[in-house]
């Protein structure tokens, strides 16, 4: 028997990859229109409000809700004091690590809809993907997990990808940690992506334990800050493009892979304003000089990871 999905319904957790994950996976076979909400002009909720003359479904989804200004909230307010309950609203607000939505949208969401956490801790991702290994079909060994998490990092969307990557390559193999580390030999840079991530995703917290949990493998703190420099020089691509542009359109001017990659760029990029970027530039080069005339990364890195994560 199919879920009735709620009329209104309010998503929150850490990782964007997973709110969007389990908001489609809510919808099941209904396409929404999608609005990333810092591009919200106005109106958006006017298809949901009027009745199909074709009598198709209808849906709307809503992503990076802290970016919501106040006249949006508005409109959020006035249609969920009636909402069609055959035309969904599914709102996904990223927060920071032990962060909760904004009061704000849980005041009107509650009395008419449902508000549902979408977590993985860092302790749950590996059972998250021996579970997420057995639904594709994947003989994936517990200590292949591990290997796993250890050698790509903790993004959940890195993760899942890494599964399809492993699943079209060694069909029927049970995967072990052997695999694991001959599918992905020299991508132990990943863990740099992770630090990337959550510095520049404003997640101070995450983004020290990060840089430790790189520390403690001795990697060399030139070739970590070689990787936050071009997640720098990426951002500022990407902050240059206009606002609304879509994320194919994205991933080709700034030469990224996956559309996914772009959307979470573009979101990492409205943390900071251009003269933001080129001052975070301008650290990153006074960082690069003083590693190289005998500074310690265990002095200099934690500094300026502070300063991009907390904006000082």
């Amino acid at each position: 028997m199919t879920t009735p999905v709620p009329s209104a319904l309010l998503l929150w957790g850490e990782d964007q990859f997973l709110l969007r994950e389990e908001a489609f996976r809510v919808l099941g076979d209904l396409r929404p229109t999608e609005v990333d909400a810092a591009d919200w002009r106005g109106g958006e909720l006017q298809d949901l409000a009027t009745p199909s003359l074709f009598g198709e479904p209808r849906a709307l989804l809503i992503t990076d809700a802290r970016s919501l200004a106040k006249d949006a909230v508005g409109e959020l307010a006035a249609y969920l004091g009636s909402p069609d309950p055959g035309a969904p609203l599914i709102i996904c607000c990223q927060v920071a690590e032990r962060g909760k939505p904004p009061a704000a949208l849980l005041k009107i969401v509650e009395p008419v809809g449902e508000v549902r956490p979408v977590q993985v801790s860092r302790k749950e991702l590996e059972p998250w993907l021996l579970r997420r290994a057995g639904d594709q079909g994947l003989d994936l060994a517990p200590a292949a997990a591990r290997t796993l998490v250890e050698t790509l990092g903790e993004d959940p969307g890195a993760l899942a990808a890494a599964l399809g990557q492993l699943g079209a390559a060694f069909t029927g193999e049970k995967i072990t940690p052997q695999t694991i580390a001959r599918q992905f030999r020299g991508l132990g840079e990943q863990k740099v992506w992770d630090l990337c991530d959550r510095a520049f995703g404003k997640d101070l917290p995450g983004a020290i334990r990060s840089w430790r949990s790189i520390e403690e493998g001795r990697d060399d703190p030139l070739k970590i800050l070689g990787g936050i420099a071009s997640r720098l020089r990426d951002l500022m691509r990407v902050r240059a493009l206009p606002e609304r542009t879509p994320p194919a359109q994205v991933a080709k001017a700034a030469g990224l892979r996956f559309d996914w990659q772009a959307r979470r760029y573009q979101q990492q990029a409205r943390n900071f304003s251009m003269p933001d970027l080129v001052r975070l530039h301008h650290q990153i080069t006074e960082a690069d000089r003083a590693l190289k005339s005998g500074g310690t990364g265990d002095v200099i890195m934690p500094v300026l990871i502070t300063a991009i994560a907390s904006g000082s």
